[in-house]
């Protein structure tokens, strides 16, 4: 009997050194934690975005205390960069190289986010689910340890110059933008979507820093143009302030803004609703500003979980529901490693989501990525707020 015990104890030793040797782990996973790193605007000019940091901590918050993914806890340190590039660069340094983190998650910004692009890559590091809208980050040949998570900005101009070209072919057109790679994709992305038509409907152009206080004078300028139709490629703050100064100077062109800028609590709230009627967007995750969306399970999930983990959270900022919704996508990815807890294999299954999708988005949306194409949402949809709410009008465009 006590041979037979000890066989088994030594039975029982090699099988778990053999199950041991199929894990695998790259810095910052272990039997017990995968650590991940990401910079958040926590301060500075576009501050209004921390809500998606906030929310992915909650988020985490929850799942480890359901017992965490494949029994490991997860660690977000995420880190204030007040949406400054030589910020981002130290603390992404700190992340990688003191905290040796698994990967870069959801880092915010396209110029940050450029800013570390060339170093992850170099140090083979995922730059996973970052919140920027450029072309670029869709690039596996070039840079295959970065990837996006929102649609880019190709997927959402080529959907406002359709409905144009459709519906106002003779519009004359004046443009804001953020003087950088954000705003400049946008308005490089619109003029493409007009086509041979760009040179005649874009009319007037000007183009802000995030550090200028206001943006006043740049939009006097555009109603000088003539323009009818008035893009406000902003973010956040700014883009409030552009629909309010459109308003008081009695300026009246139809109005888009980017879907970056379109959320109800952190845009047009502060704006003032009432000066927002009629501005058009894009949009592909359920508005929780919407009523239409009061009895949907989904969004009943969405609001119990925001009262219990992120009960300072904003019900109805959007930013919210983005944070919510990346978090998801990681834990998916993550799920999808199982013991395989390595930057290379994160990347692997990063560029193995198929036809999956997540109740908050909008229904038909599906998230689907390939080794050849990092875009993981490629459908979008016309909204148009009516003082209160997003409406969604048109068909889901995309695929």
């Amino acid at each position: 009997m006590k041979r037979l015990t000890l066989l088994a104890l030594v039975l029982a030793a090699i099988c778990a050194e053999a199950l041991g040797a199929d894990k695998k782990y790259g810095p910052g996973a272990s039997d017990s934690e995968i650590k991940l790193g990401q910079t958040m605007p926590y301060s500075g000019p576009a501050s209004a975005y921390s809500a998606i940091g906030k929310a992915e901590l909650a988020y985490f918050e929850m799942i480890n205390q359901r017992g965490g993914i494949n029994g490991r806890k997860v660690r977000l340190i995420s880190l204030d960069d007040g949406y400054s590039p030589p910020k981002t660069v130290e603390q992404v340094r700190k992340l990688v190289e003191e905290e040796e983190v698994l990967a870069i998650f959801s880092p915010l910004g396209t110029p940050p986010n450029t800013a570390i692009h060339k170093y992850l890559n170099a140090k083979k590091v995922p730059q996973i689910l970052l919140h920027s809208s450029a072309n670029k980050w869709n690039d596996p040949v070039n840079f295959p340890w970065t990837m996006a998570w929102p649609p880019n900005s190709h997927t959402e101009t080529q959907l406002y110059g359709r409905y144009l070209l459709e519906q106002r072919p003779n519009a004359k057109i004046a443009a804001l933008y953020q003087n950088d790679d954000y705003g400049k994709d946008l308005v490089k992305g619109l003029r493409d979507a007009l086509g041979g038509k760009a040179d005649q409907m874009v009319v007037a152009t000007a183009s802000y820093e995030v550090t200028d206080p206001t943006i006043d004078s740049q939009i006097v300028s555009l109603q000088a143009s003539g323009a009818d139709t008035f893009f406000n490629f902003s973010t956040p703050k700014f883009a409030a302030q552009a629909i309010r100064k459109v308003y008081d100077i009695g300026w009246k062109p139809l109005q888009f803004v980017p879907y970056p800028a379109s959320s109800v609590g952190a845009v047009l709230t502060p704006a003032g609703p009432e000066k927002a009627v009629g501005l058009i967007t894009g949009g592909f995750v359920k508005d929780p500003a919407d009523p239409r969306w009061k009895n949907d399970p989904a969004f009943q999930e969405w609001v119990a979980w925001m009262k219990k983990y992120y009960p300072d959270g904003d019900l109805t900022d959007q930013l919210n529901v983005w944070g919510y919704l990346t978090a998801q996508v990681m834990v998916r990815i993550l799920t999808q490693c199982g013991d395989d807890l390595t930057r290379e294999n994160v990347m692997r299954q990063s560029a193995n989501v198929t036809s999956f999708e997540l109740p908050m988005y909008l229904p038909g949306v599906k998230l689907n990525t390939s080794p050849t194409d990092f875009r993981l949402i490629k459908q979008i949809q016309l909204m148009r707020f009516d003082g209160k709410k997003w409406v969604l009008f048109g068909e889901l465009q995309g695929g």
